[in-house]
Formats: C-alpha cells, structure tokens, sequence
C-alpha cells in the first residue's frame, strides 16, 4: 500500500504544474474561480509570489494597460512575466487592448457602439466601432497574450467595468468571445478608496459571504487604491477560503464556460 502511494505521489510531481492542479481540483466540491484584471502591475510579481506558495491557479484578463514599469500590460517589458504565469498553470484572457468601455449602443441595423478607451493614444476619446472594430480589440489582447506566453488564451473576455449590453455581448459571440463577469461576493474591493474601506474590512467581508461558484475579482494594481489591497488580503483570503473547504479553479473549468471553451478550440 504505501508502495503504491509513492509510486503515486512521484507520478503526480512529474505532471506539468497545471496538469497536477487540474488533478487535485476535481477532487473539490466546493469551488471559487479567483480571476485578475491587469491595472498598474505594481503588484503583479506579489501576487505571482502568493499564488505559486499557495499553489493556486487563476484567470488572468489582460488589456496594454499604463504601467508602473514598462511599456505597458501588454508590451515587451512585461512578456517573460506572462510566459512564466503560463507555465505555472494559469489560464490568460483577453481584456481588451485598449481597455475600451461601452458607453452605449446607437441605433441602425448594423451593431454600433459608443466606446471610450482608458488607455493606449486615444484614452478618454469617445467612439463610434463597428462590431468588427471591438472583436479586432479584443483579438489583439488575445493574439498578444498568446504571442508572449506560448499557450492559447481562452476564448472568453472582459469587458472593462463589466459595462456591456445584449448587442455587445452578441458581437463579441459571433466572432468567438464569451463574456464573464463577476458574483457579487466576488467583488473584492481593491477598486474602493482605502479610507474607507480598509483591506481588514474587505477581507473580512469576502470570507463572509463568498460561496461555491463564485467568480472573484482583483487587479493586478489600482492607481487609486493607497494601500493596495495584495498582497495584504490576497494570502490571507486564499488560506481562510481554503479552510473552508473551497477550492481554487480556472475558468477553464467553470460549468459555465467549458463547453464554450470545448466549441471554440481554447
């Protein structure tokens, strides 16, 4: 018998990383789907550090974001960065390039939207795209994404602020993307001023009220947020969810997603 568990154990180590984690997390009745949007990157290699100690896998959606360091999200400063996070396991999204928010649709029978970029030359211009112009945004997210890691993205996306309407989220399906958002409990408030929302009262909040299914969301830096909210909560999140007996899992494996993800080659 304990012949046979390390003959086990010595199998599950010579997985890839993603593959063992796979393996672990099927065992899990209870999971959460941790996913983070790019922001500043101040904060990316922490978070990277927590996740590797905790042996936890996540969903990054990624849009060329002003950097702290860098020439943004997405260009070459931070590549070996998203290579290294898809060796580990983690699954990469598209965010759009230019973290385009939809500020409306306008009439006609052709999609067209208002759409405002808070990054890239044009940030904070307002537009009218074509569907064709926002499928284009995100695809560049993805190729990019893609180019760097060595790994395909999925095919899902984000839109910023989670702003969308019926017409968008049709668009971005004709041309491949499904949209994912975020619970309500998952909101983890790394976006929320610090005076008045404290990383202990954010905390505290989270392990209250988070339940199985829940998709979470953080970023991988806030300009605004002054006392940045990983890697104080994020460890301490991780282990108190842990005992409660969830378990962490990529979107890739959300009910959800994976048949989307089956039909569309990610």
């Amino acid at each position: 018998m304990q012949r046979r568990i390390a003959i086990q154990l010595v199998a599950l180590s010579a997985l890839p990383a993603g593959a063992a984690a796979h393996n672990h997390s099927n065992t899990c009745d209870a999971p959460v789907y941790l996913t983070f949007d790019t922001g500043h990157m101040g904060i990316a290699n922490l978070v990277a550090d927590v996740l590797r100690r905790q042996q936890v896998r996540v969903t990054f959606f990624a849009a060329n974001e002003r950097t702290q360091e860098g020439d943004g999200s997405l260009g070459r400063y931070w590549g070996p960065w998203w290579k290294a996070r898809a060796a580990e396991g983690h699954e990469l999204a598209s965010h759009t390039w230019d973290h385009a928010y939809w500020r409306g649709d306008l009439p006609g029978r052709e999609p067209l939207f208002r759409i405002r970029p808070s990054a890239g030359a044009f940030a904070g211009r307002e537009f009218t795209w074509t569907a064709r112009q926002y499928c284009d945004n995100i695809e560049q997210a993805s190729e990019r994404l893609a180019y760097y890691s060595g790994k395909k993205t999925l095919p899902l996306f984000r839109a910023p602020g989670g702003k969308t309407s019926p017409r968008l989220l049709a668009a971005a399906e004709a041309c491949g993307y499904k949209h994912v958002g975020w619970s309500p409990a998952g909101f983890l408030g790394d976006e929320l001023p610090s005076d008045k929302y404290p990383n202990t009262v954010l905390l505290e909040r989270a392990l209250k009220h988070i339940r199985a299914g829940d998709i979470l969301l953080a970023h991988l830096g806030i300009w605004s947020r002054q006392d940045p909210w990983a890697p104080a909560d994020l460890e301490p999140l991780i282990e108190g969810l842990k005992a409660r007996g969830f378990c962490f899992r990529t979107l890739r494996e959300h009910p959800n997603y994976a048949p989307w993800i089956a039909q569309h080659g990610g």
